[in-house]
């Protein structure tokens, strides 16, 4: 067990040396100028200019420049935000929370709805019900994040009144559409494999044997069916919180929430090049360790997975 935990530590090193490089070189690429940005609507001399290019280590070259900064972010030091001349460390402990709360709620939210529905989806298959819940999925599963959070406050915030549109502190009802709006694409996905997993499940030789056998049917669907149908589950869900976070970029920059959300995209906006590539960097490693908790949790379920 500790080799395959090691040997996917060190996949996990590798993918991020190789994201780190690929972000550094995108952020470069692109046309903008931290320095313009910097001193945009002042009138600064090319000497000032100058000084900052060389405190921000902009003078160097690029292979320099990804130095400083990764061997500063191994050691949680991620350079100085250009904007807000703020070490991005502290930037990201001050809006960190807001994210991870959201990306929490949600995730919780999608699997109290989903796993309920496409168990009951499954049961009653081909009824007017599955049939109603399969089309429910599929406009989820087609909506994009931005989309769903839109109609959401035109209608409940906006039209309705009922919850806040912007986002004005930690309380549960500033966070509950947010949260539904992040939810739903991983609801409607959630609960469509549910249902195809219990739909098997529930048509396979071992539950015919144990119906007949006189065992309760709750108990048949709830314990046997439900338990075997939960591996792909896992799978579907570890991915789809990685890309909540992804989403909650969005959700974040449509509610005002002064998350890493809001955070990442002033950066792009900005030029802000310490505070974009830390960002990207710090949520494809959350992306990273969640995937690899869910290798630890099929390695020990299934013995044979360590030895791949």
């Amino acid at each position: 067990m500790g080799k395959f935990i090691l040997k996917r530590i060190e996949q996990m090193v590798l993918v991020l040396v190789v994201v780190s490089v690929l972000i550094f070189a995108m952020v470069r690429i692109t046309p903008s100028d931290p320095v313009a940005s910097m001193t945009k609507g002042r009138n600064v001399s090319e000497e000032t200019k100058n000084e900052l290019r060389i405190h921000y280590h902009l003078d160097k070259n690029p292979v320099e420049q990804y130095l400083i900064w990764i061997t500063g972010a191994v050691q949680g030091d991620f350079g100085e935000s250009y904007r807000y001349k703020q070490g991005v460390s502290d930037l990201i402990g001050q809006r960190i929370g807001v994210t991870l709360k959201l990306v929490v709620m949600s995730g919780i939210l999608s699997l109290l709805i989903a796993l309920p529905a496409g168990i009951l989806s499954a049961i009653k298959m081909n009824t007017w019900l599955d049939k109603l819940l399969s089309v429910l999925t599929l406009i989820f599963v087609a909506s994009p994040v931005f989309l769903t959070a839109l109609v959401l406050m035109l209608v409940f915030a906006l039209r309705l009144g009922w919850f806040p549109s912007i986002f004005q502190g930690n309380g549960i009802k500033q966070m509950i559409l947010p949260a539904i709006a992040l939810a739903m694409n991983m609801v409607a996905l959630t609960s469509r494999i549910t249902r195809a997993g219990m739909i098997e499940q529930l048509n396979s030789d071992y539950i015919r044997t144990a119906t007949s056998n006189g065992l309760p049917r709750r108990r048949v669907v709830l314990v046997y069916a439900f338990k075997n149908a939960l591996i792909p589950v896992i799978t579907v869900t570890s991915v789809q919180l990685g890309t909540m976070l992804v989403g909650a970029v969005l959700v974040e920059s449509i509610f005002a929430m002064g998350g890493l959300g809001d955070l990442l995209i002033t950066g792009i906006k900005t030029a802000d090049y310490p505070v974009v590539q830390s960002v990207t960097l710090l949520l494809v490693f959350v992306f990273l360790c969640i995937n690899l908790l869910v290798d630890v949790f099929y390695a020990v379920i299934d013995p044979r997975i360590r030895m791949r």
